[in-house]
């Protein structure tokens, strides 16, 4: 066993420090922002930018715990590490689990993205098409080895931070030049206040936002979890960390502020993705299909790093007695085979969800939920274990030169805000049932955990019973 684990160690160092950078930043941005973003946008206008401002700030100070948490053991490899210490077992057992599950729902919401974007191009596809090429794509680059894949996803990430940039660069141009769409839409930065306020739809219209805004940041934490396994965590994680505001910025705000100015919001299709859209209206028809490509690559490098974290999370999982032993089998490329097989099978409920929803948005609105409350599941988790920590070992705090800003205030408020995020997700009729459904899988491991205490109590019995019997 512990030649196996040592070999899953090497593989996971031959990451470099770029890989584990861009991977964290390609990880972060995928459909949420991409595709969901619209829907947002329709919610609560030019208000939005101050949604994803909040969400993002809040993550921040997620980080911020979990980058003090890491520093304080360098044994710990992950947030399921953190919670087995300082929560207990079943908190290990739990969030890996949980976080398993998180990124599977993640990487099948991408798959239906990706369907989207194919029917921008083939519009009478077979909705099962894309979800079967897409998982065989992802599932080959998976089972080469660890660095080819973190060499992919290098570019793949690349590939998104450039469009997003180049989409902020074009609505810049637009704005200064007054740029007038075949509609008669005036490009300006005005557009963002003169059609009713930055919050034309009320208080009603914001919260409704924090709806589908706060899946654009799943995988924030991947951030925390990577940079932990590079060669020099204590200077690689603060940076990468820190590094978040300015990303926000960057990545979230600048672009949905270019696409606000340019398309007045509300003529932005909650339907389709913001980004093709602002191309589209503005007339640049060859445009838009640049951008529905580099979109449709986004998707596929968000759900091909959660396919890379959820094979890697089950093996994980496996080793220490939570999931079959199958899934500790590797390949001879040194890849976790099996765990990768049941991944990408798993990917396929994508295609009865297309078939059974309204529309692919409402496929992927559905999917989305249910990934955004087990992840706001999993980021609660990391701030309870900070809040244990603080209690358990106040001297390691005391020393530690990367803390949480605000200490005990920022811990309970962040809390307080996730459970304000989940009474809005109850709030609107798309996603209620979504909400309701999730604590099944909730009860679902606690049910596995008792079952697996149970056995473990009788197994150590047994052995008792029959060490008895060999001393007499």
């Amino acid at each position: 066993m512990a030649e196996q684990i040592a070999q899953d160690d090497r593989l996971q160092r031959r990451l470099t420090n770029r890989h584990v950078q861009l991977i964290a930043i390609g990880g972060a941005i995928g459909t949420g922002l991409f595709m969901g973003s619209g829907e947002a946008i329709s919610a609560a206008g030019p208000g939005v930018l101050l949604v994803y401002a909040i969400i993002g700030g809040v993550l921040f100070l997620v980080m911020r715990a979990l980058g003090e948490l890491l520093l304080s053991d360098l044994e710990y490899k992950s947030f399921a590490d953190v919670a087995h210490d300082l929560i207990g077992p079943w908190a290990g057992f739990f969030t890996g689990w949980t976080y398993y599950v998180c990124w599977l729902v993640t990487a099948i919401a991408e798959v239906i993205a990706i369907t989207g974007y194919a029917r921008f191009w083939w519009e009478d596809l077979p909705l099962w098409v894309a979800p079967v090429v897409t998982v065989a794509i992802l599932l080959g680059l998976n089972l080469t080895t660890v660095r080819a894949f973190g060499e992919i996803e290098f570019w793949f990430s690349i590939i998104k931070i450039v469009a997003i940039i180049a989409l902020v660069v074009v609505g810049i141009v637009l704005v200064v030049i007054g740029f007038a769409s075949p509609n008669g839409a005036h490009a300006s930065v005005t557009n963002l206040w003169r059609d009713g306020g930055m919050f034309p739809n009320g208080f009603h219209g914001f919260t409704g936002a924090f709806q589908i805004a706060v899946f654009a940041f799943v995988g924030t934490e991947l951030i925390g979890t990577a940079a932990a396994e590079a060669k020099d965590p204590e200077v690689t994680l603060p940076k990468a960390i820190n590094a978040i505001p300015v990303r926000i910025v960057i990545f979230y705000l600048g672009a949905l502020a270019a696409i606000m100015s340019v398309t007045p919001w509300r003529e932005v299709d909650s339907g389709s993705s913001p980004f093709v859209a602002m191309f589209s209206l503005a007339g640049l028809g060859v445009a838009a299909g640049v951008v529905n490509f580099v979109v449709l690559t986004a998707a596929a490098s968000s759900a091909n790093s959660g396919i890379y974290s959820t094979s890697r999370m089950l093996f994980g999982l496996s080793w220490a007695g939570h999931a079959p032993r199958i899934f500790r089998k590797l390949t001879a490329r040194s890849v976790p085979g099996p765990a990768l097989l049941a991944t990408c099978a798993a990917l396929l409920t994508s295609i009865p969800l297309l078939y059974m929803s309204e529309s692919i948005m409402t496929a992927f609105l559905t999917v989305t939920t249910m990934a955004s409350v087990l992840f706001i599941f999993v980021w609660c988790i990391i701030i309870v274990s900070y809040l244990r920590f603080r209690v358990l070992r106040p001297d390691w705090h005391a020393m530690s030169t990367f803390r949480l800003p605000g200490g005990w205030v920022s811990a309970w408020g962040t809390l307080a805000f996730f459970f304000f995020v989940v009474w809005t997700l109850i709030q609107a009729d798309k996603t209620r049932e979504a909400v309701a459904v999730s604590p099944i899988w909730l009860a679902a491991l606690g049910v596995a955990w008792w079952l697996r205490s149970r056995r473990t109590a009788q197994k150590e019995t047994g052995d008792e019973s029959s060490a008895a019997v060999e001393e007499m």
